[in-house]
């Protein structure tokens, strides 16, 4: 076998972050309160008992702040109001009241790269003179002249491209009506680049950290982590990033934007496990070609340094957990070094699919670079971004990262997809450090492949011309009720006759319903709320990690020990034996009893000794 040996001790770090399960919260999709077809606080509160009794240990908020939308609401307009479509900051206060009294730690999303263009600091940009002191917030700049020495400015200042698709670059109009300067936005028109070279940008930041430390919340998931800092000069630039990793072998994707230009995509860096030399079955491969001027530049830590004192004045182990698109893994270390963040997203885990020698070696990768600075990992599977995993582990190749799925794209197995999520699931509960899971997979919910053209709102697909097809699928409104309208989305407000969801759901989500599986012995839904039990009762998230003896990656076998637990799980396509000595504590097959001789493929069991 070809993996190299890891072993790592038990955790020191005793701060409940280390060792969390953090339930992940898009506000809009997660349950409407009011009845107007759009979640909100309220919706939030009346739901807290199900996370209770799901087990996990937090919740973590994507924005609810006053935003015009353009993008979900990372288009933030005002930091410390509650958008009236989500509440109000009462509301957001007896919600975190009722979460700390159900043990439950709240962690809120910050989005420090760019405001909305309808912030008060962007108006008062649009409205200064070139070279103000209002502009020097945002990324301002004249542009080339496109007939040189005409001062017509008309080209961009560079050629970079927006994530979204299209440029990066922006022209402003000045009060006379002719042409202006230019501004940044890596990501929409609508949410400008602040100038973090500025230090009321850095003052306002913290001020907006104490804001929310003040009312009581438990940490931040900071939105663009590796962003922020840009290189001196901004130079050109011929590479293309992504946030979220799409890989160009869907069909559709030829050669989409925001796909990278070389052959080999970040997430197949590890396809040569057990191919190649010894040496170079992990060489990691970095998301962008080349280096990119406007991510991950080194300035960046220099915020979180100042951050992390921010908090430290603070008791009760406030966190700060990133959000960065960084390889290889020793780099993504750096993030959380003992005077910066505490946490940062284990994207190269999501990224491996099902595959045991992907996931070995993530898992490998992870452990040592955080191993390396002090810190715990983190475990995620899906998010706000990405296709859920159900859907892409059900593809042709359930390694295939495609930047969303429309009718007319490969549909997934929906049965094999589920099967090899429940199984992926019980692996990421059981690795130590902390484990998010993303609302509506503990129900084991698809993406919604099907979306009509006319139901997305992401910008990605209509930047892209629907060229990609955007992040809607993810975030359909979860259902909670099988024979409701809405499969009970809307079922938690007072109102006589709630609002249709703001985005429609398939047919899938009745069965899926969360009353549908209740109680129901080897539902999704039981099989989460016993991992996360198991989780809990073992200490898993706090444990140890070491392969096991029938660890064979290269036979599609991941197994591995966790404390007094052997994990297996089986992406091969012969069944593995139950080791002598060991019975099934706990099996992703919906099927399965506790006397299992085996672990069948596309399963995983929690073994135990006796």
């Amino acid at each position: 076998m070809s993996h190299r040996p890891i072993s790592t001790p038990a955790s020191e770090t005793t701060a409940w972050w280390a060792h969390a399960a953090v339930y992940q919260i898009y506000p809009r999709s997660f349950s409407d309160g009011n009845g107007d077809g759009m979640g909100d606080l309220p919706g939030v509160t009346t739901r807290l008992p199900y996370l209770q009794q799901l087990g996990v240990d937090a919740v973590w908020l994507s924005p609810f702040y006053r935003s015009p939308q353009a993008d979900g609401g990372y288009d933030v307009a005002d930091y410390r109001q509650v958008d009236p479509m989500f509440g109000t900051l009462a509301d957001f206060d007896a919600m975190l009241e009722d979460a700390h009294a159900r043990g439950l730690k709240v962690i809120v999303d910050l989005v420090p790269n760019h405001t909305s263009d309808e912030h008060v600091w962007f108006q008062e940009a649009l409205a200064a003179e070139p070279g103000s002191a209002a502009r020097e917030r945002y990324m301002f700049r004249p542009g080339k002249d496109e007939i040189t020495g005409s001062g017509d400015g008309n080209l961009a200042p560079n050629n970079w491209k927006s994530i979204f698709g299209g440029p990066a670059w922006t022209r402003t109009t000045n009060a006379d009506g002719s042409p202006g300067d230019w501004y940044l936005h890596l990501f929409d028109t609508k949410q400008p680049d602040l100038n973090w070279e500025n230090p009321e940008v850095w003052e306002e930041m913290r001020s907006v950290l104490r804001f929310w430390l003040d009312r009581g919340v438990d940490g931040f998931r900071v939105d663009v982590a590796h962003g922020m800092v840009k290189e001196a000069g901004l130079p050109d630039w011929e590479g293309v990033a992504a946030m979220v990793e799409g890989s160009a072998e869907a069909a559709h994707l030829t050669d989409p934007p925001g796909a990278h230009g070389e052959s080999v995509e970040p997430h197949t860096a590890h396809t040569a496990v057990g191919e190649a030399t010894e040496g170079a079955e992990h060489e990691p491969v970095s998301p962008l070609y080349p280096p990119s001027p406007f991510f991950d530049q080194d300035g960046v830590h220099d915020i979180y340094r100042d951050w992390n004192r921010v908090l430290a004045a603070y008791d009760g182990d406030r966190m700060l957990v990133a959000e960065a698109w960084v390889e290889p893994a020793e780099r993504l270390a750096r993030y959380i070094r003992p005077d910066e963040m505490q946490q940062a997203f284990n994207f190269d885990f999501l990224l491996a699919g099902w595959d045991a020698r992907r996931m070995a070696v993530a898992i490998e990768d992870s452990l040592e670079a955080a191993a390396s600075v002090g810190a715990p990992s983190t475990w995620v599977l899906s998010n706000h971004d990405t296709v859920r995993h159900p859907s892409r582990f059900g593809l042709q190749d359930p390694t295939t990262f495609p930047k969303g799925i429309a009718a007319e794209d490969e549909q997934p197995d929906a049965a094999l997809g589920l099967a090899r999520a429940r199984a992926a699931s019980l692996v990421s509960l059981a690795l130590p450090g902390s484990a998010y899971i993303y609302q509506g997979e503990e129900l084991g919910l698809p993406e919604h492949t099907t979306l009509p053209a006319e139901a997305r709102q992401d910008p990605t697909f209509f930047r892209t011309n629907g060229i990609e097809r955007g992040r809607d699928g993810c975030r359909v409104p979860l259902p909670w009720k099988s024979a409701a309208p809405g499969y009970g989305f809307g079922e938690a407000s007072t109102a006589q006759d709630p609002a249709a969801p703001w985005l429609p759901q398939p047919e899938s989500f009745e069965d899926l319903a969360a009353d549908r599986q209740d109680g129901v012995k080897g539902s999704t839904l039981e099989l989460y709320r016993a991992a996360l039990t198991a989780r809990r009762n073992h200490g898993l998230g706090s444990g140890t990690f070491c392969w096991a003896d029938n660890h064979n990656p290269e036979l599609g076998v991941l197994a591995f020990h966790n404390r007094d637990v052997l994990v297996v799980a089986n992406t091969g396509a012969d069944p593995t034996p139950v080791p002598d000595g060991y019975r099934v504590a706990l099996s992703s097959g919906a099927e399965s009893g506790a006397d299992e001789a085996v672990v069948a493929p596309n399963s995983a069991a929690y073994l135990v000794a006796g």
